[in-house]
C-alpha cells in the first residue's frame, strides 16, 4: 500500500504544480482585463436585518478607496477545471467534485456579474435566489452520488456505517454543498482569509484519501490545492484582487462533495472548524437581531468582530491559518483512528 502511495504522491505533485502553473499564467491576464474595465466589487452597507453595517463599512474603507477588482475565482475555475478534465477525470471520483465546483462557481460567478453590473440595490443575487440554486445543484449530485455510484450510509468515527437510504442520502448531500458552499462564502472577507483555510481543509482530505487509495479525489484535491496557491500568492494583504463568489461557492461545494467522498462528512466541523464558526457567528448575530433585538458580535462573521476589537487584518488571518492547520492534522487524526481509513 505504502510503494503504491509513494508512486501516487509523485503524481499528485505533478498535478498540483501543473495546477499552479496554469493558474499562475492566467493571472495576468485576468489582472490586466479585470483593471481596465474596473471590475471593483459592491460592498453592502445595510445588513440582511436592516441596518447600517458600521464596523464593517469603516473595515473596508481603505480596500474601497485602493479599489481592486472581484471575480478571480474564475482563475481557479479554469485552472482546477482544465487539469482535471485533461488528467484526472475519473467516473467514481472525480465527476461530482468537479461537477460541484464548476457548478459552484457558476452560480457564484452570475452572483458577481449582478453585483458589478447591476442596477438593483441587491449587490448581487437575492439570497432566496442564491439558496434555492445551489440547492438544486446539491439535490442533483446527491442523486447522482446516491443513485449511479450506489452510496447509502453514512460513516460515523469509531462507530461504524450507518445506513441512512437514497433518500436520506441525497438530502445529506445536498446539505453538505449547500452549508460549505456558504460557509466558505462568509469566511471570504479578509484578503487571503478563505483561500488559505480552503488549502489546509483540501489537503487534510487530499492525505484522507491517498490513505483511502482513492487516487483521483486526492488527485483533485491536490489540483485545487496548487491553484490556492498561486491565488493567495497574489491575495495575501494587500490583495491584488478577491476571489468573489465565483471562487468561494466553487471552493465550498467542491470541499462539501469531498466529504462526502471520503465517508467522512461528520469530520467537516473539525477540518473545517472555522468555517463553521465564521458561518456561525452570523447566523448567531441574525437570530439574537432578530428576536432580541441586540448584538452578540460588535460585527458577524466573526472575523470582523475581531478586526473591530482592533485586531489587525493579517494578524486575524495568519492565526485563523494556524488554527486551520491544526484542525486540518486533528482531523486526519481521527480519520485514521476512527475508522474512515481502512
Amino acid at each position: 500500500m505504502f510503494d503504491e502511495i509513494n508512486n501516487s504522491i509523485g503524481y499528485e505533485l505533478i498535478l498540483a504544480l501543473g495546477s499552479f502553473l496554469l493558474a499562475m499564467f492566467i493571472t495576468p491576464i485576468y489582472t490586466n482585463f479585470a483593471y481596465k474595465h474596473k471590475l471593483w466589487k459592491k460592498q453592502k452597507s445595510v445588513a440582511i436585518t436592516g441596518e447600517e453595517l458600521k464596523y464593517m463599512n469603516k473595515a473596508h474603507e481603505e480596500k474601497i478607496k485602493r479599489h481592486f477588482p472581484t471575480m478571480a475565482g474564475i482563475i481557479m475555475l479554469i485552472a482546477v477545471t482544465v487539469v482535471t478534465v485533461v488528467c484526472c477525470l475519473n467516473r467514481g471520483q472525480t465527476w461530482l467534485p468537479i461537477a460541484a465546483f464548476v457548478g459552484g462557481g457558476a452560480i457564484g460567478f452570475i452572483d458577481d456579474l449582478l453585483n458589478l453590473f447591476g442596477k438593483d440595490k441587491v449587490a448581487g443575487l437575492r439570497a432566496p435566489v442564491k439558496f434555492a440554486m445551489i440547492s438544486a445543484l446539491g439535490l442533483f449530485l446527491g442523486w447522482f452520488f446516491a443513485y449511479k455510484l450506489g452510496w447509502t450510509a453514512i460513516n460515523i468515527p469509531f462507530v461504524g456505517a450507518l445506513p441512512i437510504g437514497m433518500a436520506g442520502m441525497i438530502v445529506l448531500f445536498a446539505f453538505a454543498v449547500v452549508a460549505t458552499g456558504n460557509a466558505v462564502n462568509i469566511t471570504d472577507g479578509m484578503d487571503g482569509l478563505a483561500g488559505g483555510l480552503a488549502m489546509l481543509a483540501y489537503g487534510s482530505y487530499g492525505v484522507i484519501a491517498l490513505l483511502q487509495e482513492q487516487w483521483y479525489l486526492a488527485g483533485f484535491c491536490f489540483i485545487v490545492i496548487g491553484a490556492l496557491l498561486a491565488y493567495i500568492w497574489f491575495n495575501v494583504f494587500p490583495a491584488r484582487f478577491m476571489m468573489g463568489d465565483t471562487g468561494s461557492f466553487a471552493l465550498g461545494a467542491g470541499l462539501g462533495v469531498v466529504a462526502m467522498m471520503t465517508n467522512s462528512f461528520l469530520l467537516l466541523p473539525v477540518i473545517g472548524g472555522l468555517f463553521v464558526i465564521e458561518a456561525g457567528s452570523s447566523l448567531l448575530q441574525i437570530i439574537s437581531k432578530k428576536f432580541f433585538h441586540r448584538k452578540i458580535f460588535l460585527s458577524a462573521p466573526i472575523h470582523h468582530h475581531l478586526q473591530a476589537k482592533g485586531w489587525e487584518e493579517s494578524k486575524v488571518v495568519m492565526r485563523f491559518w494556524i488554527i486551520g492547520g491544526v484542525l486540518a492534522m486533528l482531523g486526519v487524526f481521527l480519520a485514521m483512528g476512527g475508522g474512515i481509513i481502512r
